[in-house]
């Protein structure tokens, strides 16, 4: 089935791509989470929109993605959060909270969706974060998650 992607996803192509997937996996998958929208000629239209859009949010060259990834590196992000006695988070740490501590501790403003958490962060204390950049950066982000 072809689809054109509306977000990033990984292995699969960035916002603006048309591709060719199994159709269990597009009509399971990335339809209803909003990933991607059906392949039509008259969305095909659409894609110039995404691409523009997309232009616009993303780091445009590597030097400009080295010195994001600089920033990101050397500050310090503490993130407050409600936990229980024994140290563990009611809920878990999101993407969104990791982009909204970085900006307000005075990093750069990241897209939800270049925050990559390999496993989900549900306890207090120091925790390794990656932000995809651009396809050949990514920066490591260390976050305390603290007590609020």
């Amino acid at each position: 089935m072809k689809i054109i992607l509306t977000h990033e996803v990984s292995g699969l192509g960035t916002a603006g791509d048309v591709v060719d997937v199994k159709d269990g996996y597009a009509r399971n998958y990335l339809v209803p989470r909003g990933f991607a929208i059906r392949w039509t000629k008259g969305g095909e239209k659409d894609v110039a929109q995404i691409r523009r859009g997309r232009k616009i949010r993303e780091i445009a060259t590597i030097e400009q993605a080295n010195e994001v990834k600089g920033q990101l590196e050397g500050i310090k992000v503490n993130l407050g959060t409600r936990a229980g006695d024994a140290g563990r988070l009611f809920g878990s740490v999101t993407p969104a909270d990791i982009a909204a501590a970085i900006e307000a501790s005075g990093g750069p403003k990241v897209d939800k969706r270049r925050v990559e958490v390999g496993s989900p962060i549900k306890t207090l204390g120091s925790h390794q974060v990656t932000v995809r950049l651009h396809a050949d950066v990514v920066a490591k982000v260390n976050i305390d998650v603290v007590a609020a």
